[in-house]
């Protein structure tokens, strides 16, 4: 190997944030997705989803939005365009990870 193999993002690494970040990413640039069919996709409890959108959201990688559709509260969903660049480069550097690791085992 020659080089040192890269850093993954340790917000996104998170199994149940990995998942969030790959649905949302699914999604077009400006379009949003409500908490509940997020929830229902990632087959996540309220509670357990709303914990790791809220570290996305630290991180800047996801906007949150409550409003009211009439008079029911909605929750909305989208990832920002700093959480897509994230997104890319940590699929990057874990297909070099693991493209490392192919180079490795080879010269072995």
């Amino acid at each position: 190997m020659t080089g040192a193999l890269p850093e993954l993002d340790p917000v996104i690494h998170a199994q149940a944030r990995l998942r969030v970040i790959a649905a949302l990413s699914t999604l077009r640039t400006e379009d949003r997705i409500a908490f509940p069919r997020l929830q229902d996709i990632l087959r996540m409890t309220a509670g357990n989803l709303s914990v790791h959108l809220r570290k996305l959201e630290d991180a800047g990688y996801v906007e949150v939005v409550k409003t009211h559709h009439g008079r029911t509260p909605a929750t909305l969903v989208r990832l920002t365009g700093r959480g897509r660049v994230a997104f890319d480069d940590y699929t990057a550097a874990l297909r070099a990870l693991l493209n490392g690791g192919a180079e490795e085992k080879e010269q072995s």
